[in-house]
């Protein structure tokens, strides 16, 4: 270890990687710049310690930012040992993680540094797709760092201190940090979606590890673990959190253990990690409800598709495909959400959850628990966009739109009875899961209880699928 070996950023290695798994490389390498008086500066480490090391056995390459070294800022040779730590994680395709507490670009250095953050950027850009990369904010991530952050897969973020931002909450025009806090935490999370999990160092430590366990060390790799749970457990209470999709994930998962991501932002749409025999399987639902811990509910959504929804689903959608992980659906929505700030969006944000659902080739697995109308079916995995097995509970609904809205629309000179009988007879014939089972878009009717039993042989079954698309460099949604 170099001289840095017990500052703050060298203990958060500590910390997060197994007891005495980490090997430090390049800490002798120091700042060469002289300009400014430069070269009257210690800078050991050049303010980053770069080296790899195990999570529960799995190698991974880490660096951490030393912001008692001139303020952890970039410099030349700071992003020479990152870049460095990156050519050596894709050679050996394992996890790069990224513990940021940065002052911004070292402005000593000026064009050396803006260069080098560039380098940084082209690595993580190279390295996208093929090892997973996650950072943990734990001071301030600005400007530059801030891009470095957005280009990784996961992010976490220390809870009261960290400050995650490109343009600092007093530079923009008509704010302030009293007013709005746009640097920290919580904007970041709630309201920006940049950020997957806040909590604190203790909390962002266990979250990595759990993290780093559910995926694959690279995109030739697979994630699995040894499953003790009961294959065919049935999940008796499952039809009671029905509204709550990561609540129904917990539950058919092994060992109840479900991993959700960016929980704090567009909450109508849930996406995660489970486990289901052993692999790893990628989450994307629609919830209408959000329970506390005790089982009440804490907060309401429609069952819609929203523009933040979307793009949140399909970022998650594009990270499995890439990482060979499989996809697993839970529809209930029955249109889009209808008011002006998401009618910006929306039609772009839904075309990019359909393309990366139709796009996606692997295994793809939808369950239909509520309601699936109109166009948010397709753009849900549906069978027309990809699904590869489609299952609808008993009692689900299939359809254009509700039946009682299509009987009023075909019906207008009908009253009273007459529509409701017509409701009835249009939920039968055009609005239920029997229904669109007749047509073939719906495979199997289930249970809601034996959820887990069914879903497990679905993944199983679609195992070893292969799919190869059209020749084309990439599309442009």
């Amino acid at each position: 270890m170099s001289n840095t070996a017990k500052s703050l950023a060298s203990k958060r290695i500590s910390s997060l990687l197994d007891e005495n798994s980490f090997v430090e490389i390049g800490g002798q390498i120091t700042a060469r710049s002289t300009d400014f008086n430069m070269s009257a500066a210690d800078a050991p480490s050049d303010g980053v310690i770069t080296g790899y090391g195990v999570i529960d056995s799995s190698l991974v390459y880490v660096y951490s930012q030393d912001a008692s070294v001139l303020g952890g800022t970039v410099g030349e040779m700071h992003a020479r040992k990152i870049t460095a730590l990156y050519d050596m994680a894709m050679k050996m395709g394992a996890p790069v993680i990224g513990l940021i507490d940065c002052a911004g670009l070292r402005l000593q250095e000026a064009t050396d540094a803006l260069n080098a953050f560039g380098e940084i950027y082209r690595k993580q850009a190279l390295a996208s797709g093929v090892i997973p990369q996650i950072t943990a904010v734990f001071g301030n991530c600005g400007g530059g760092m801030a891009v470095a952050a957005g280009l990784s897969d996961f992010t976490f973020m220390e809870s009261k201190s960290a400050k995650l931002f490109v343009n600092s909450p007093n530079a923009l025009e008509g704010n302030t940090a009293e007013k709005k806090d746009t640097a920290s935490a919580a904007f970041q999370s709630e309201e920006a979606g940049t950020v997957d999990f806040v909590g604190t160092e203790k909390e962002i430590f266990a979250g990595i590890r759990r993290l780093v366990s559910f995926l694959p060390e690279n995109n030739e790799d697979n994630s699995y673990a040894e499953c003790q749970d009961d294959l065919n457990r049935a999940v008796a209470d499952i039809a009671a959190v029905c509204g709550d999709a990561a609540a129904v994930l917990s539950r058919v998962a092994d060992d109840q253990v479900f991993v959700e991501t960016k929980a704090a932002y567009a909450k109508e749409m849930v996406t995660g990690f489970l486990r289901l025999n052993g692999q790893t399987v990628g989450a994307v639902a629609n919830r209408t409800v959000v329970l506390d811990a005790k089982g009440k509910a804490a907060g309401e959504f429609g069952a819609v598709l929203t523009a933040d929804g979307c793009e949140k689903a399909a970022a998650f959608v594009r990270f499995c495909d890439a990482f060979d992980i499989p996809v697993l659906t839970l529809t209930n929505a029955e249109g889009y959400k209808a008011d002006v700030e998401n009618e910006k969006r929306i039609a772009k944000a839904a075309a990019q959850l359909t393309y990366a659902f139709a796009s996606a080739t692997v295994a793809k697995v939808n369950l239909i628990t509520g309601k699936a109308f109109g166009n948010a079916f397709n753009v849900m995995n549906s069978k027309a966009t990809g699904a590869d097995f489609t299952y609808a509970w008993e009692g689900a609904q299939v359809g254009m739109m509700d039946a009682k809205l299509a009987a009023k629309i075909m019906y207008a000179s009908d009253k009273g009875n007459e529509i409701l009988e017509k409701a009835a007879e249009y939920e039968k014939l055009q609005a239920s899961a029997l229904s669109a089972a007749r047509r073939g878009y719906v495979d199997t009717i289930i249970k809601p209880e034996e959820t887990r039993k069914y879903l497990i042989g679905a993944f199983e079954m679609l195992f070893s699928k292969k799919e190869d698309g059209p020749v084309k460099k990439h599309g442009t949604v």
